[in-house]
């Protein structure tokens, strides 16, 4: 058997990061646009504003930053923060599910 977790970071007044949230800032991250990566999710364009707002807003330094529209176009692009804050999560995530499977196969191994 196989052990699946859901992990997710609050912070005090909401949501951090979760799954989801970090497949979309990857996708900002290969695409630099949240246009595009909100296509490439299968997400509206206004949900994956609303996430992006919501990161910003909750994590201590900023993981996105954006460029109004001009001469040159504009874009959305994560900060060296924000890829820190992938890596860690990533990290955690496979800590967790290992500790968590290893738990898992002591329980099992008890019962056997």
């Amino acid at each position: 058997m196989r052990v699946g977790i859901k992990l997710w970071i609050e912070a005090e007044d909401g949501l951090l990061l979760g799954k989801g949230r970090v497949r979309l800032l990857k996708a900002i991250d290969r695409y630099g646009s949240i246009h595009r990566a909100s296509k490439e999710l299968g997400i509206s364009y206004k949900k994956a504003w609303h996430q992006i707002e919501d990161v910003n807003r909750h994590a201590p330094k900023p993981v996105v930053q954006r460029k109004t529209g001009g001469k040159n176009g504009g874009g959305t692009r994560l900060t060296p923060y924000g890829r820190a804050v992938i890596r860690w999560y990533e990290q955690l995530e496979g800590a967790c599910r290992h500790f968590a499977q290893q738990k898992w196969d002591a329980y099992v191994g008890e019962e056997s």
